[in-house]
């Protein structure tokens, strides 16, 4: 959930936001995976991950088009902009509550919104994320609700990006080769956060972040 928040900006400010994207595809659907079949107990009872789910499948086959077709100068200023409001998010921690039932009505165009920016940009925490935190879930029903949902979205990209062109058997290879990596950072990552103090990982990553905005939405302008 927290890699392609970090790693997109990185890799579409070295390659392009479509290379950055596609990169994710495998990664995110076998992570998200081995944490479903995990908390698979814990899945919310009722419509809202499904729901949530299948607005996330349509929004990302949306993004997907938007991937292909929108100037490389937008995708870079999109993913800084969503990078942006994702920290704005964290710091100032806005007070939101959501009840069962209007996150039930919500789940649909919300999950399509924030599907539609994991299609066209990789990154969709600052609204999925945000969404979810709203309706105070516990940990474990959070945890496979938003795997269902980067499911959805990863099942909908893989053929939709290979259909368009951007998805080659090269970078497919490149993105199953990813999955490594990535599991192995989220030992690590559950590691530093067991050890180190959350507010200093937290520091650390939001100083990253800012620092791949500025640089990702100053390389448009250069």
């Amino acid at each position: 959930m927290g890699a392609p928040l970090l790693a997109v900006p990185v890799l579409a400010l070295f390659f392009s936001v479509p290379f950055a994207v596609c990169m994710f595809v495998m990664p995110n659907l076998v992570s998200n995976a081995q944490q479903l079949f995990q908390y698979r107990s814990s899945i919310p009872k009722g419509p809202l991950p499904w729901l949530f789910a299948a607005g996330g499948g349509l929004g990302a086959l949306i993004g997907s088009f938007a991937l292909d077709g929108l100037p490389t100068d937008v995708l870079k200023l999109t993913v800084a902009g969503i990078v942006a409001a994702y920290i704005l998010a964290r710091l100032l921690k806005p007070a939101l509550a959501i009840a069962p039932q209007g996150g039930t009505l919500l789940a649909g165009p919300v999950g399509t919104f924030a599907g539609f920016l994991q299609g066209a940009a990789g990154i969709s925490a600052p609204i999925s994320v945000t969404f979810l935190s709203a309706l105070h879930l516990q940990r474990q029903p959070f945890i496979a609700t938003i795997a269902i949902f980067f499911i959805a979205l990863g099942l909908v990209q893989l053929p939709t990006l290979v259909l368009i062109g951007l998805l080659d058997g090269q970078t497919l290879i490149l993105s199953c080769a990813a999955i490594i990596p990535l599991l192995a950072g989220m030992r690590l990552g559950d590691a530093i956060i067991q050890r180190a103090k959350p507010i200093w990982f937290e520091r650390a990553i939001i100083s990253v972040l800012v620092l791949m905005a500025l640089i990702l939405g100053g390389s448009v302008w250069i």
